[in-house]
């Protein structure tokens, strides 16, 4: 049986845009503006593979934001994830610039196709030599099937075909048996036919005849990343993927998570240990307590009350503009909520644990506008302390760092808390050699 890793596994949580972590972040006096220069994303890949960071991913979503107000011109104004590069181009540039960090792209399982993604991901872990990540998503937001003249699905209907969109792409990369490229010169065979197979595979939504044309990857899989949070993409999660990101606030409930993730990862026909379980945590650290939470005070600052609903709006699928700010919401209003209801309930349910009444928009804004994760604020000790006690205790086997400027909170981590989770052994031997998978001690992964 798998058992917990005794080093975090970090995970950077970056955007191939302006920064992700907070609203108004391109405006922070040290954010790099130049998020469409090769540069931006060398430099970045380059400073978290030398500060020992696991992996680098990218979010991703397929529409510019339109849910709030019902159009896109407050998003374009406030530049809330209006931009979004293709990460694959970006993904295969920063390969050649690293050697060691994970790479990993946001891809939907709702608007691609099984082949496409299978090929694209089985050709990054080659040209990567073993590096690539799938972040799976199941797209929420009805802009973006608009995007792709598509019908929106329900949830349930999202995973069920998100399911079916996995065994197909798995099912792809083994069509290539390990060792079937022989390219022997001599003989004047190029791959053992007997090793390259048909994957003839027929569902409800898909259908697939195979082979697929790059040969196996490295990993066999490459490293699968989940971030369902509902019951139903819990399940997901346990099912297929290696590592997923969470939100969580409080110790007491990210053990409470951990444990009901991997009794669904035993139900799934695995062993605990085998899916890594990393919080999404925003860290600002400094020289001096003082000065950390000074800069936490200014990021909070910078927020901008609709811009903070314009990216809840997009999150929940539901346009917020719609409500008054200093009603009550309503039991008939979660229902309405059905791209995310689970979000909606969670962010309700903090508003009126901190505000001691029932909760209203203005309060999830203000919430949100300090922080939509977890945050640890203080010196490089303080911070690492918050890291080690969370990891300790069984709350989670690392953490998927989210910047609050870019690059410059990555730099900060880099140089003042890695020193410190390197003398207390927390961080794995930056010059490990292999896969990804082999550095993480995560296990080959077959299809049943």
């Amino acid at each position: 049986m798998s058992s917990r890793p005794s080093q975090m596994t970090l995970a950077a949580f970056a955007s191939a845009s302006t920064t992700y972590g907070g609203t108004g972040s391109w405006m922070h006096p040290r954010a790099d503006p130049r998020i469409l220069d090769p540069d931006y994303y060398i430099n970045l890949s380059r400073t978290l593979e030398q500060g020992g960071f696991d992996l680098l991913f990218f979010d991703d979503r397929l529409a510019v934001p339109g849910v709030y107000g019902n159009s896109i011109q407050a998003a374009v104004k406030h530049g809330s994830r209006v931009v979004k590069l293709d990460l694959m181009t970006i993904l295969g540039l920063v390969a050649s610039h690293t050697h060691r960090i994970g790479l990993g792209a946001t891809y939907s399982t709702t608007y691609h196709a099984p082949f496409h993604v299978a090929r694209a991901f089985a050709t990054l872990d080659h040209l990567s030599r073993g590096r690539a990540v799938w972040n799976i998503v199941t797209s929420r937001n009805a802009n973006e099937a608009e995007n792709f003249g598509s019908e929106y699905l329900d949830p349930m209907t999202r995973y069920d075909r998100a399911d079916e969109f996995m065994e197909v792409t798995t099912g792809l990369w083994e069509t290539w048996e390990r060792d079937a490229l022989q390219m022997n010169r001599e003989t004047g065979i190029f791959a053992d036919p007997s090793k390259v197979h048909e994957l003839n595979f027929k569902g409800k939504w898909f259908s697939s005849r195979g082979p697929l044309t790059v040969p196996q990857p490295p990993q066999g899989w490459p490293v699968l990343l989940q971030a369902g949070q509902s019951g139903r993409g819990l399940d997901f999660a346990a099912r297929w993927a290696d590592m997923t990101f969470t939100n969580a606030w409080t110790i007491p409930g990210a053990r409470d998570h951990y444990q009901s993730q991997n009794e669904r990862v035993r139900a799934a026909g695995r062993s605990e240990g085998e899916l890594r379980i990393l919080p999404a945590v925003q860290v600002i650290v400094a020289e001096d307590a003082d000065i950390a939470q000074s800069r936490s005070r200014f990021l909070d600052s910078m927020s901008n009350e609709e811009e903070v609903l314009i990216a809840f709006s997009e999150r929940a699928n539901f346009d917020f503009a719609r409500l008054p700010m200093d009603e009550p919401l309503s039991d008939d209003f979660m229902k309405e909520t059905q791209g995310s209801a689970h979000l909606v309930q969670r962010y309700a349910d903090l508003a009126r644990d901190r505000f001691g009444e029932p909760p209203t928009l203005r309060h999830i804004a203000k919430i949100l506008a300090g922080s939509s994760t977890l945050r640890f604020v203080g010196d490089a000790s303080q911070v690492a302390d918050q890291m080690s006690e969370w990891f300790l205790q069984g709350a989670c086997d690392g953490f998927a760092i989210v910047p609050n400027d870019t690059p410059g909170s990555f730099e900060d981590f880099v140089r003042l808390v890695v020193p410190i989770l390197r003398r207390r052994g927390l961080m794995a031997d930056p010059d490990a050699n292999g896969t990804l998978r082999d550095r993480l001690s995560l296990n080959r992964r077959a299809s049943r």
